[in-house]
Order: structure tokens, then C-alpha cells, then sequence
């Protein structure tokens, strides 16, 4: 069925609207991610949840942009980023990259990455990649990157569920857990 024929298949129900969208899409979990870049003047960075792996071969990760961000066109015109997937401490470390501000690096600990985009400190892993395809999607970009380097640091990662920040208790490291 093609997307078209979906979307008009039902006359009698309405489509549904931004706030249908969070509040059913808001029931799926998903960690967190700053998306870095480096213009060679000033590091650069948003606060990203749609963060996926798209093929292992050729490593393909994407993410996804608003289309509204000032600082997504800047980062675009590098080449390279690098996503950071927040630990479960981090929730401030979020906040700070998701408002509009001039310097949403202060106060944060960073060091360049191997492709010159900042990789943020303690977060839970760093994937560095170059830019491959972007493609138009409604309000936002759909971005597919492909993976240079990588690695995993340890922890918790921290989750993104129903508007708000949380965790969770690994039961497997629970040595009291059924």
C-alpha cells in the first residue's frame, strides 16, 4: 500500500496532529544523543532522540534534525559529526544542548575527536561519522552518516519517555533479581 493511498484510505478519521504524534510516539523509549560538530571557529552541538543504526555494512547510522535548527546547517557544512549518546547522569548535559543559546559548551567538558567534532566527556559511547545523504522529511531531515570510528565508554544510557528524562535498573546486574 503506498503511503498516499494510507494516508487518504480512512476519510472518516482525521490525521492525526502534533500532539497525537507525542503522546502515542512518546510511549516508545529512546535514549539520547548530542550531535557535534566543529566549524573551526566554535564547537557546535543539538540535542538529538532519533538516533538509529541503519546498515552494518556499510556502517550507516541516521539521525534527525529539525528542520527549524540554526545549528544543524552549520554542522551540515563540516562534513562530520560526532554523536554522543548521553549516560543516565547527564539529563542537565541535555537540557543545555536542546535550548537556542549562543554557547551551549559552557561549562562542559570536551576534546576534539579524531574528525575535529567534539566528543563530549562521560557519556556512555561516541560514534564518529561523515556525512553521507540528507533527504527532506515534514519538520525535520533525515541524515544518514556514515560510521568512522566508534567506541563504548560504560554506564547507563539515559532514556527519553513521555516527556520526560529517566533510567533504568538493569535486572541483570541485580544479583537479588528473577
Amino acid at each position: 500500500m503506498s503511503l498516499e493511498y494510507a494516508a487518504t484510505a480512512h476519510p472518516t478519521h482525521p490525521r492525526p496532529g502534533p500532539q497525537d504524534m507525542r503522546a502515542v510516539l512518546g510511549h516508545f523509549c529512546t535514549g539520547i544523543a548530542v550531535i557535534t560538530g566543529h566549524d573551526g571557529q566554535r564547537p557546535l552541538g543539538f540535542t538529538c532522540q532519533s538516533l538509529t543504526s541503519v546498515s552494518l555494512d556499510p556502517p550507516y547510522v541516521s539521525f534527525c534534525p529539525s528542520r527549524s535548527s540554526s545549528t544543524w546547517p552549520l554542522i551540515r557544512a563540516t562534513g562530520r559529526v560526532c554523536i554522543n549518546i548521553l549516560a543516565d547522569h547527564q539529563a542537565a548535559l541535555c537540557a543545555q544542548f536542546a535550548r537556542s543559546s549562543e554557547d551551549k559548551f559552557a561549562g562542559i567538558t570536551w576534546s576534539p575527536a579524531a574528525n575535529g567534532a567534539p566528543r563530549l566527556h562521560d557519556t556512555l559511547a561516541t560514534i564518529e561519522a561523515g556525512l553521507e545523504y540528507e533527504h527532506d522529511a515534514g519538520d525535520h531531515t533525515i541524515v544518514v552518516a556514515h560510521v568512522t570510528t566508534l567506541g563504548a565508554h560504560g554506564g547507563r544510557p539515559l532514556l527519553f519517555y513521555r516527556g520526560d528524562y529517566g533510567g533504568f535498573a538493569d535486572w541483570r546486574l541485580d544479583p537479588t533479581a528473577e
